[in-house]
């Protein structure tokens, strides 16, 4: 029997992207019922909640030089990023914001229902940037990079690393950029 009621409970229980397109095919079926579409939905729903819980489980521990301000100030930092929708960091270059923003980000839980999005000026930086990162999470998987003509992301990727020209072109196909649960903007 369809009950869409119970759909509904599980999708907040999905990633991100995945909710806007089960939210879709849940009006489509109330438009034109069908028990086998339904099951489907419900299959595809859990299939995306054991992905969100395996990511969350899989999540990588971050560690911070000690030397960077920005590491000094991480408990501020946190409790910025986790109270606000929208947080504006200042400081000078070499503070350590370019790496260790994203990371701080995956402290919080971030990057579970989507991907941290990273953007950086140019894409010798966000290759540079990318492999840096990696390198402190001691992970080559958790850490891409998207520039042009190269997409390096992949399912067990948190941090996405992309040039501003990259995001731009993604809110071509994903106007509300529901792939990302964080975007920090270089």
């Amino acid at each position: 029997m369809i009950d869409p009621s119970i759909a509904y409970k599980k999708l907040k229980q999905c990633r991100t992207p995945d909710q806007f397109r089960f939210k879709r095919r849940l009006q489509q079926l109330k438009q034109s019922p069908s028990e086998k579409k339904y099951q489907n939905l419900l299959t595809d729903i859990q299939a995306s909640i054991n992905v969100r819980e395996s990511r969350s489980s899989h999540l990588p521990t971050p560690d911070y030089p000690e030397n960077l301000p920005v590491s000094i100030r991480r408990n501020e930092i946190l409790d910025a990023i986790r109270d606000n929708q929208v947080v504006i960091i200042c400081g000078e270059t070499g503070s350590g914001k370019t790496t260790q923003i994203p990371k701080i980000c995956l402290e919080l839980g971030r990057g579970v229902n989507g991907f941290i999005g990273h953007t950086q000026p140019r894409r010798l930086a966000a290759r540079t940037v990318a492999a840096r990162i990696s390198e402190e999470l001691k992970s080559d998987s958790h850490v891409a990079y998207k520039i042009r003509f190269q997409d390096r992301s992949r399912p067990e990727t948190y941090i996405k690393l992309m040039t501003d020209g990259i995001l731009l072109a993604e809110i071509q196909q994903d106007r509300f950029l529901n792939q990302y649960d964080t975007l920090t903007v270089s």
